[in-house]
């Protein structure tokens, strides 16, 4: 067992901001993650909306995210996959996979999420073997081959044009007739020969021997059959709230809901970046969530420990 001021579940942009600032004013914080720091940063090959940076990679902003709430004594336990959160009176269990707890009187949760499935036939079965979630991960194993995108949002649009500097065509496939992406996006990948928008289809299954070779999809009533080496889907998000043994306040999608200070329906627990039910999903918005997390958090800490103070 060990014991903190400020437990903080995640190590994306989100959790490392509210990292920087409750360590900042000196309360014991850790970080815990299940993988390495950065979570989507580092699925996000290039960064050019985050103020201050024209244009960075995601790694690299990662790094220095990591590497900043560091620098003030920040406790970090990445690669330790976490099992359960619960609440015992003013205490905060966070019980790791390893059997260990981590307790503090304050929880940031930060944990993000998990990309939604398509939930069709072939796509559990080819994961791994042409079928993928994560372009930056995996598009430098397409190189040459004509590849599928499907979603219509931002990543998909994105990820889309990233990956034709691989690929020698890029069919995006969205079941809608516009694009959900952001305008200079989608002028982007228009701009681009080796891209092609399939509208009004939806896929109906992926196929292929040891490894992707068709991705089936019904437009306007006709069953089409479209030859690719690989299918990257980007059709949604899936927040990892269900960590909670409580009950935590939460809209139909699972994205938790927080007040103005980020505090979740429990008292001493907060929910910051793309766990949260929020209009955005960006890097700014993330840390804003996780700085004022971090400041709440501070002054609840402070309220326990000293309750004049509060």
């Amino acid at each position: 067992m060990s014991e903190y001021d400020v437990v903080i579940v995640g190590g994306g942009p989100a959790g490392l901001a509210a990292a920087l600032y409750t360590a900042r004013m000196d309360l014991r914080t850790v970080v815990v993650d299940r993988g390495p720091l950065g979570g989507q940063l580092l699925n996000t090959e290039l960064i050019e909306d985050y103020p201050g940076f024209e244009s960075i990679l995601g790694s690299e902003l990662a790094t220095k995210m990591g590497e900043h709430a560091r620098r003030f004594g920040v406790t970090v336990r990445d690669f330790e996959p976490v099992k359960e959160i619960d609440v015992e009176g003013n205490i905060k269990v966070v019980r790791l996979e390893s059997g260990e707890e981590l307790r503090a009187p304050a929880l940031i949760m930060a944990a993000g999420g998990l990309p939604r499935y398509l939930q069709v036939p072939g796509e559990k079965e080819f994961w791994g073997r042409g079928v993928s979630y994560c372009a930056v991960c995996d598009g430098a194993f397409f190189k040459g081959q004509e590849l599928a995108v499907v979603g219509g949002g931002d990543a998909a649009v994105e990820e889309g044009d990233f990956l034709t500097r691989y690929a020698s065509k890029v069919y995006i496939i969205h079941r809608r007739s516009e694009l959900r992406a952001q305008p200079i996006l989608v002028d982007r990948a228009k701009a681009n020969p080796k891209i092609e928008f399939i509208f009004d289809a939806h896929v109906k299954e992926i196929s292929g021997d040891s490894k992707v070779q068709v991705v089936r999809y019904e437009q306007h009533g006709e069953l089409i059959e479209l030859s690719v080496g690989g299918v990257f889907i980007f059709v949604g998000f899936v927040p990892n709230s269900g960590l909670f043994k409580v009950h935590v306040n939460h809209d139909e999608a699972g994205y938790l809901l927080t007040d103005r200070n980020m505090e979740t329906s429990v008292e001493g627990v907060w929910a910051v970046g793309d766990v949260r039910s929020q209009l955005t999903k960006q890097i700014a918005t993330a840390v804003g969530d996780g700085t004022t997390a971090a400041v709440a958090a501070s002054m609840y800490v402070t309220s326990l420990k000293d309750p004049a103070r509060a």
